[in-house]
């Protein structure tokens, strides 16, 4: 009974890890790409599902409301790049005050509730918890969410095979040399933040659909989730292929991964109280597998060799 349970949990950790997987190609944007650790993404995520949720409420057509979710996570991100680029404040404190700032935009954009309800019976919606199984494929959650993250990587894949798109990359691998070839670094960084930020509040907004609220809470610790599912799909299947479109593709197979070992974890006993201990576990011992694999591999110095560097 209990392995039927497991069983049947397992379309909506999918759909989860698929929906979070958009957040983690944006979190990857500026942690790998950019070399930013930005927590903004904490309070972008709510802004996104806060935006998505009152303009479906107010007769926005869906995917109008998704645009307006992803042009206010783009603000967001534009906000901490300026702090960052014009106010010299470092990118990880810039991030902070845009997620303390977002803390009040996010009360205000679902009209000062802690959260604010929207029922799939009521409005049009896209994705929904009620879709991730028993309906027709066009309509499921899992198929509609991973038509979403082929096109994003498709997108991105294209976007940074452009001049821009390299730039911006050049920028994160060494700012200096990016410099002395005439790229103007901040602008990237500020471009970086925003398209990182736009794919956060995107998640965000189906995230919204698919739980059938917005809270203010909602993005709290999502930066660690994001973390993770980067490590983890570069760790499991990134060696694989250095391809970019790849790698991009890792990081949501990451996010699956992830929610699928939660749903086991849960299923196993585990008081959900402790799930904000165990991702943070889990991303700590991820980020450390690269730093024992480089020790693991380390070559020791032969007698001989030490033996003339003593003697020299």
């Amino acid at each position: 009974m209990e392995l039927i349970k497991l069983f049947n949990a397992m379309p909506g950790a999918l759909a989860q890890g698929l929906i979070w997987g958009i957040m983690a190609i944006g979190v990857y944007i500026t942690y790998k790409i950019l070399d930013i650790a930005d927590l903004t993404v904490d309070g972008t995520l709510c802004t996104g599902g806060a935006v998505c949720v009152v303009a479906i409420m107010n007769g926005c057509n869906v995917f109008v409301a998704l645009l307006l979710a992803m042009i206010a996570g783009a603000l967001a991100g534009l906000v901490t790049g300026l702090l960052h680029t014009l106010m010299g404040i470092p990118a990880i404190l810039a991030g902070i005050l845009t997620q303390l700032g977002l803390w009040s935009v996010n009360l205000v954009a679902i009209l000062g509730k802690a959260n604010q309800a929207i029922s799939v019976d009521k409005y049009e919606l896209l994705v929904s918890l009620r879709w991730v199984k028993g309906v027709p494929l066009l309509q499921n959650t899992i198929f509609v969410v991973a038509i979403f993250v082929v096109v994003i990587i498709a997108l991105l894949y294209w976007f940074f095979g452009t001049e821009l798109g390299c730039a911006l990359r050049a920028t994160g691998s060494n700012g200096q040399m990016a410099r002395a070839q005439g790229i103007n670094t901040d602008r990237n960084k500020v471009l970086g933040l925003m398209l990182s930020n736009a794919l956060v509040a995107l998640s965000g907004a189906l995230l919204s659909q698919y739980q059938g609220f917005a809270d203010v809470s909602m993005g709290r610790g999502a930066i660690v989730i994001g973390l993770a599912a980067v490590i983890i799909g570069e760790v499991l299947v990134g060696w694989v292929c250095r391809n970019f479109a790849f790698q991009l593709a890792c990081v949501a197979i990451g996010s699956i991964v992830y929610y699928l070992v939660i749903q086991v974890v849960l299923w196993l006993g585990l008081d959900s109280n402790y799930l904000k201990l165990l991702s943070a576990v889990v991303v700590a011992i991820f980020l450390a597998v690269p730093y024992w694999k480089s020790k693991m591999h380390v070559k020791p110095k032969r007698k001989s060799e030490k033996g003339v560097k003593d003697h020299a």
